[in-house]
């Protein structure tokens, strides 16, 4: 269990940790009765845990800028429920729910999402009294789309032993065992958590039979700092064999045909998505890198460019042997295996970026052009923005248009009618 965010109040301390995986919150009543002499536990500490959703994904706190305030308000998200505003009262262990976002569901003939009723066994329980942790929850209700489209965890076994969490979403009526096509999303660095909260665009895949499956590597937030730390620096590899590894998985168990299985990553994660293409391009049908970082020993080695010594932390500098050696086993620019078949890939970038530079897709696109098969890089292009920067040009249909390029890639290149 590793805690990675906390809030103090006038009275009260709330933690935010992560147990095998799973996002968690409790609140600490102050003042703490901790023997100073000995190693002290939360469970000693008497905390009380919030309740939350068997299927959240995404837990973030919301307004609480009042020192004295007594409830605590926090924002719940998964890919099957959407954003869901909650106030936790620490004084009292109730909650209420304060807001939670209307979506239509028109593919399967509702206005709205419907009524999900409660029971014990969709609160997520840290502590052993479940009376405690599921407290008022006869009260109240949750709203998702559990009954429509499944979301579920499942652990891989990495190249070295480790399990890497994969949380795989798909439409109960939709998807077919063996027969459907997938997306892979992977980012593994900065210690980030892979954002898996809900997005309404997504349904647009879901309901023509694809599975989404978010793969949490190490170099991401997943499992705390150790988990960071075993997926960045001279141990970034890790974060290429657990994607690849989540991506093999998926195809083997049968959750996507063998010859469907596409990815995307952004920026950072572009690095990932790309070094995986590189280990093993046969796994992939399609690739989408979104601003990636590609060139990455290049760039490290400028130390003009803004964010180069922050990532010397990160990826490590390659003015030092060490770090040099292990930058070049992984590094996508470095790494395309000559005259190998490539799956489809769309590169993005923007001119205005200040975090990628632009020429680093156009260097990658090329190369690969000219070191791969030459009727498979036919497929490989880039799309520049030429007002938009490394989070896209803004707004929302904007951001609308920029999904349905990226959806429409992925089924041409599958050979997918668009309906």
């Amino acid at each position: 269990m590793g805690i990675y965010d906390m809030d103090i109040f006038d009275g009260y301390l709330v933690l935010f940790f992560n147990k095998k995986g799973f996002p968690m919150l409790c609140s600490l009543n102050f003042p703490l009765q901790i023997d100073l002499k000995h190693q002290s536990y939360i469970q000693d500490l008497k905390p009380w845990y919030f309740p939350l959703p068997s299927n959240t994904c995404s837990v973030s706190p919301g307004s609480n800028h009042d020192f004295l305030r007594v409830v605590y308000r926090v924002v719940l998200s998964s890919p099957v429920m959407p954003d869901l505003v909650v106030d936790y009262d620490m004084s009292k262990h109730t909650y209420s729910i304060v807001h939670q976002e209307e979506v239509n569901c028109d593919s399967v003939g509702w206005s709205s999402i419907p009524t999900f009723e409660l029971n014990r066994s969709t609160i997520q329980e840290a502590c052993s009294d479940k009376k405690e942790c599921a407290t008022n929850f006869s009260s109240q209700r949750w709203k998702d789309f559990s009954q429509i489209y499944c979301c579920q965890r499942e652990e891989v076994i990495s190249h070295d032993g480790v399990m890497v969490p994969l949380t795989i979403v798909y439409s109960r009526q939709s998807w077919k065992k063996g027969q459907s096509p997938g997306l892979l999303v992977g980012y593994g660095a900065y210690g980030e958590d892979l954002d898996k909260s809900w997005y309404s665009d997504r349904l647009s895949l879901l309901d023509r039979g694809w599975l989404v499956a978010f793969a949490d590597v190490r170099g991401g937030g997943g499992g705390g700092p150790s988990w960071h730390k075993s997926g960045s620096g001279l141990n970034k590899q890790n974060s290429v064999f657990d994607f690849v590894s989540c991506g093999n998985y998926l195809v083997n168990k049968g959750y996507v045909q063998s010859d469907l299985l596409c990815a995307i990553g952004w920026s950072a994660g572009g690095l990932l998505v790309g070094a995986a293409v590189n280990m093993c391009p046969q796994l992939f049908r399609a690739v989408i890198l979104k601003v990636p970082f590609l060139d990455i020993c290049n760039t490290l080695l400028d130390p003009s460019l803004p964010l180069t010594l922050l990532d010397y932390e990160e990826f490590g500098n390659p003015q030092l042997q060490s770090n040099l050696d292990s930058i070049l086993s992984y590094s996508p620019y470095d790494n395309i295996p000559p005259n190998s078949c490539f799956p489809s890939v769309l590169v993005t970038a923007a001119v205005n970026d200040s975090r990628v530079g632009v020429w680093e897709g156009a260097k990658w696109v090329a190369k690969v052009r000219d070191d791969t098969c030459p009727r498979c890089s036919l497929t490989v292009i880039m799309k520049t923005s030429m007002v938009g920067g490394h989070f896209g040009e803004g707004g929302h249909y904007a951001q609308c248009d920029e999904t349905a390029y990226e959806y429409a890639f992925l089924m041409k290149a599958l050979g997918i009618s668009i309906e």
